[in-house]
């Protein structure tokens, strides 16, 4: 059974940082993408960053410029630096790995959720 865990959330006050960090384990054949997603309570999910096997990266928009994804796909780990944190940051942020779970079935696995709070 495929699992992801973040770490690394937490309460921030504004302009300051966070580093939040998912790992993967269970069986898995190819990761094609990881990245992470936030929701706040009342929102629809949207994109922070994702980054795929290749390196190549996707920025929402509200975040270009601020944070920084990275990836260990051999060590299935996930990272991401949050700087220049602002109240508009805070919701819950959702690990995501798209990855095939045999040669020909891919799909999509969530992780828990932490929680980022920007308040001062």
């Amino acid at each position: 059974q495929v699992q992801l865990v973040e770490s690394g959330g937490g309460l921030v006050q504004p302009g300051g940082s966070l580093r939040l960090s998912c790992v993967a384990s269970g069986e898995i054949f190819r990761i094609i993408a990881m990245g992470w997603y936030r929701q706040d309570p009342g929102k629809e999910r949207e994109l922070v960053a994702t980054i795929n096997a290749g390196g190549g990266i996707n920025y929402g928009d509200s975040v270009k410029g601020r944070f920084t994804i990275s990836k260990t796909l051999a060590e299935r780990t996930v990272n991401l630096q949050m700087n220049s944190l602002e109240p508009e940051d805070t919701a819950v942020y959702y690990c995501n790995m798209r990855a095939y779970e045999s040669m020909l079935k891919w799909d999509d696995y969530w992780g828990q959720g932490t929680q980022v709070i920007v308040s001062s």
